[in-house]
């Protein structure tokens, strides 16, 4: 399962500076406007998951169902709605609960989701990373894909075969970014690239491989545990 995440606007790339003075390349979220729409449990849903929403928007632009289940949650409309799946009606959060930067630690693994940036239609070379062919003089296949197919069998072109088409605008996961910092203004510093345009919605979930932050530190000391006997072994 997934775990209670946030809906976030990406503002843009920076860097900061850790205590070491090491440079870190951080993407900017503003998670500020985060509310709870809806707590769904497994005896009345089948499943256990909260319904998140973000970005305020004016009731004149929302449909009358909509706006009625915004207001049943005591709600502002949103422009952007999602679901995170839970694991049991245990960690539910209280449905007066404020979703902001708390709901992440600083040095918790996430993984970002977004759409990527759209470039139009493109040939095969930039799109598929093709080598090109000839770029002699009276060659007239320089970007072209070449042959895409066979003659007499099977006398088609092969599924999945590699051609022009639109580039771009595709839901990327980036997975096991950091939280390097929160900002009191709402804004998660991450580490890393997060993909989509400036201004464009951003998913922060906790990441799937790397497990929660509690998790992370209880793996830690035990390690280091294991390290100290070892060490102490050795010694003796």
């Amino acid at each position: 399962m997934i775990g209670l995440g946030l809906l976030g606007k990406k503002l843009g790339m920076t860097h900061v500076y850790d205590a070491n003075g090491k440079s870190i390349c951080v993407t900017a979220v503003d998670v500020s406007d985060n509310d709870i729409l809806q707590i769904k449990k497994k005896e009345t849903d089948g499943y256990t998951a909260v319904q998140v929403g973000m970005g305020n928007k004016k009731e004149s632009r929302t449909n009358k169902p909509d706006l009625g289940h915004f207001k049943k949650a005591g709600a502002q409309p949103k422009y952007f709605v999602r679901e995170f799946r839970l694991e049991s009606d245990k960690d539910l959060p209280a449905p007066d609960t404020k979703l902001g930067v708390e709901t992440f630690e600083e040095g918790q693994w996430v993984d970002a989701i977004g759409i990527s940036k759209g470039k139009g239609f493109q040939g095969a070379m930039k799109l598929h990373n093709f080598k090109g062919q000839r770029q002699t003089h009276g060659s007239m296949m320089h970007r072209r894909t070449g042959a895409i197919g066979c003659r007499l069998t099977p006398g088609r072109v092969w599924k999945n075969q590699k051609m022009p088409s639109h580039m771009g605008m595709d839901r990327i996961t980036v997975q096991n970014l950091r939280i390097v910092s929160r900002r009191p203004d709402g804004v998660l510093l991450i580490s890393g690239s997060v993909p989509g345009a400036n201004g464009g919605l951003v998913i922060i979930r906790p990441s799937k491989k790397k497990g929660t932050h509690a998790q992370e530190l209880v793996k830690e000391e035990t390690r280091l545990k294991s390290f100290e006997k070892a060490t102490s072994k050795t010694k003796k």
